[in-house]
Order: C-alpha cells, then sequence, then structure tokens
C-alpha cells in the first residue's frame, strides 16, 4: 500500500475513532461558534461594521484551526504514544509519515466541520458579507496557513508525554492566539507588541485570512513568514518523529 492509500486509512479511522466518542465532536465543533458569541456578537461596533465584522469571523476561524491543532493533535498523539499500541505501529512496514499526514487531514476535517456554524452565525447576527469568491479564497487559505499550528501539534505530541502536553498545549495556545491578534486587534497593540507579534505563524494566517476575506493585497512578510515556519516546523517535526523510533514506553 502506497503512502498516500495509507495516508487515507488512517485519516478513515481517525474521524471513525473521533466520532465514537460524540461529546469531542460535538465541543470541537461548538466551542469556536460559543466563543464567537460570548466575545464578539455583544461588540456592536464590530458587528455593524462589513470590514470589521469580516475581519472578526475570519480571526475566530483562524482560532478553530489553530485550537484544534494543537489540542486535537498535540493531545491525541502524546497520549497515543503513552500506549502499547504506539511502539507496535511503529515495526509495521507503513510508512510513519502516514499517520502522521492522516491525523492532521482527520483534524482539519473537523476544523472545516466546526468553521460551518461560526460562518452561519456571523452571516446572520454580522454585518460580513464577503463576496463569493473572496469568501472560497478565505476558505482554502485558512486550511492552508493552518499547517503550522498542526505541526506544532505534533511537535509537542512527540517531545512530550501527555502531562506536560496538557500544561505546555495551554501556553503555548494562549501566546498564539493573543500575540496573533485573535483576541485583541493587532491595531490595539504598542509598536514593539505588533512588530513582534508578526514573527508568530498565527498572526501571518490571520493577516492572509482577512486579506482574501476583504479583498486586501495580501501582505508579503505574512506570506513568506507562513511559508518559512511550515518548511522550518515540518523540519522540526521529522526529526523528533524519527528521535522518536524505536523507543520504549511503560
Amino acid at each position: 500500500m502506497s503512502t498516500v492509500a495509507l495516508s487515507a486509512t488512517y485519516t478513515k479511522y481517525n474521524l471513525i475513532e473521533t466520532a465514537r466518542v460524540p461529546i469531542a465532536v460535538i465541543g470541537s465543533v461548538v466551542f469556536p461558534t460559543l466563543a464567537f458569541c460570548m466575545f464578539v456578537l455583544p461588540q456592536r461596533v464590530v458587528t455593524a461594521d462589513p470590514v470589521f465584522a469580516t475581519a472578526a469571523v475570519s480571526s475566530m476561524v483562524v482560532f478553530a484551526f489553530m485550537a484544534s491543532g494543537l489540542f486535537s493533535i498535540g493531545l491525541e498523539l502524546s497520549e497515543r504514544r503513552s500506549k502499547p499500541w504506539a511502539p507496535y505501529l511503529r515495526t509495521l512496514p507503513g510508512s510513519g509519515a502516514a499517520r502522521m499526514v492522516g491525523l492532521i487531514v482527520a483534524t482539519l476535517v473537523i476544523s472545516v466541520t466546526a468553521m460551518i456554524p461560526l460562518l452561519v452565525v456571523g452571516g446572520l447576527f454580522t454585518s460580513a458579507r464577503p463576496q463569493p469568491l473572496a469568501l472560497v479564497a478565505a476558505v482554502g487559505l485558512v486550511i492552508v496557513t493552518a499547517i503550522p499550528s498542526m505541526l506544532i501539534g505534533v511537535i509537542i505530541g512527540t517531545a512530550c508525554g501527555p502531562k506536560a502536553a496538557i500544561a505546555i498545549t495551554q501556553v503555548v495556545m494562549f501566546l498564539l492566539a493573543f500575540g496573533g491578534g485573535l483576541f485583541l486587534p493587532p491595531m490595539m497593540f504598542p509598536d514593539w507588541l505588533d512588530a513582534a507579534s508578526r514573527v508568530l505563524p498565527v498572526r501571518q494566517a490571520r493577516e492572509i485570512v482577512i486579506a482574501a476575506a476583504v479583498g486586501l493585497e495580501m501582505p508579503w512578510w505574512a506570506v513568506g513568514g507562513i511559508v518559512a515556519w511550515t518548511v522550518g516546523l515540518a523540519l522540526i517535526a521529522v526529526v523528533l518523529t524519527r528521535r522518536d523510533e524505536g523507543r520504549r514506553y511503560r
């Protein structure tokens, strides 16, 4: 079986395994929309302005993908590594990359599902009205720009045990979400924080998605940064995964 076919098989069974625990699916799908309803909808200044509303919805969609990447992949992977089944899987002839790709793709599928109710609520209760082509472009770009967050989850899950992964994931999520301008618009940042924020992959993803949704020109520093983060994090994930091979866990 090829790596692509094996990745598709892993994706299928990751989704089946997740669906067997309905509350896990419901939590992943509902959480971003609830956060949007509590933190964005009460702000009439934001919801009444088409540009601000579109930016707010886009930011929350980026947050949904980031949270799924960190928690679903980071915690799930660290939990799997602590069980006897993981060392056994590494003895099989299939590529280890297929397991990672399957987990990432399954997480992206759940994230896309979580995006649907968020877009519906944003369309019904705010003034966000992106053009159809702009909406399609933004949806495609949010999936692509979510890859660094997924890779960070892979790195945390591969480098840490289950207990450490929980604490590290929470800290990393808070730093990326706040520093990336998802909780507070970057226009409200002081100059030093705005400059530091531009280095973060989540800030870069936010700027790219908002630019596509609103119809603005994409900032070159965000595009270049997201490519650099994707390549760098992928290399780190590969190194950690190879180092992890052959280890024994109790």
